[in-house]
């Protein structure tokens, strides 16, 4: 319901003031019917909330059509993340009975997000009582009311109680996000963004070498010109590996920290489809007829 109230709002205001509508790349098309395949189909949750276990392997992991869902459920995507040798934040607990969770037990810094949603929804960075991510300040029992009502939104949803990760200069601050666009192994562009809240930052983009290339969307304001993290190299080689696995395209997420590259989570449909620059489309196209052919 929100998403087509804002899709409303949208078309309103290009009426409004006589703008075109923006155009839609062959790309984002892709995306879109991507999106449909997957989640459209009567056992997408069943997929999606399977848990795999870490000695699985591969062929075991592809024995399912589209096998690639179950990495859209962020607790697989940490296992997977690990069988390939990545590194991810500590996990704390995972579960749907958040009373069963000693609060008390907790570090007074760590993060609690859901095993499946987007665009940072019901994302808490906990630094004591305060959470960075929104700028409120929560009692244990404001948190589990909010968790609570999620569950019970999603009969599949668990929240992850993980790491709160500290910058390269070991910093307790909302980390910025390197996604990584990638099509089997082959790396199209790395969009940094300075988060400021859920729905707020800045972008960049940059090719492996970390030239500054166009910027993908115009959902961001552009940053300007960031330093290379440390640790590129790394979440360079990891990323690869972990898109040569997945096989069709992706937008993995990796985090610049104290200890290394740190792994995030696995995006399949960016946007759905929506936000992508014409020329950023036309540029992505490129990669996957070239490096995905044939592949949804």
């Amino acid at each position: 319901m929100l998403q087509l109230l804002k899709k409303g709002v949208r078309s309103t205001l290009h009426a409004f003031t006589g703008e075109p509508k923006p155009q839609i790349g062959e790309f984002a098309k892709r995306i879109k019917h991507r999106h449909s395949t997957f989640w459209k189909s009567a056992d997408a949750e069943l997929i999606r909330n399977s848990y795999i276990d870490k000695n699985d392997s591969l062929e075991q992991l592809q024995s399912v059509k589209y096998w690639q869902r179950k990495l859209s459920n962020k607790y697989n995507a940490r296992l997977f993340a690990e069988m390939h040798g990545c590194r991810v934040p500590a996990l704390y607990w995972k579960g749907r009975n958040i009373d069963d969770l000693d609060f008390k037990k907790l570090p007074q810094q760590y993060v609690i997000r859901p095993t499946i949603g987007h665009s940072c929804n019901m994302v808490f960075l906990m630094n004591n009582t305060f959470n960075l991510m929104n700028k409120n300040f929560y009692s244990v029992e404001e948190i589990k009311e909010q968790l609570y009502q999620a569950l019970s939104e999603n009969p599949h949803q668990e929240f992850l109680f993980e790491e709160f990760v500290k910058s390269e200069s070991g910093e307790y601050k909302i980390p910025n996000d390197y996604k990584i666009s990638l099509f089997n192994g082959e790396l199209a562009v790395i969009d940094v963004i300075n988060r400021m809240s859920p729905k707020s930052g800045l972008s960049s983009c940059y090719d492996e070498h970390w030239n500054r290339v166009d910027t993908l969307s115009a959902y961001y304001n552009e940053a300007s010109t960031q330093e290379p993290p440390l640790c590129l190299a790394e979440m360079i080689g990891f990323a690869k590996k972990l898109s040569k696995a997945y096989q069709i395209f992706v937008r993995i997420d990796f985090y610049a920290t104290d200890k290394g590259a740190v792994f995030g989570e696995f995006t399949p449909t960016p946007g759905k489809c929506e936000g992508f620059r014409l020329d950023a489309d036309k540029k992505l196209l490129k990669y996957w007829d070239r490096y995905c052919p044939g592949m949804i």
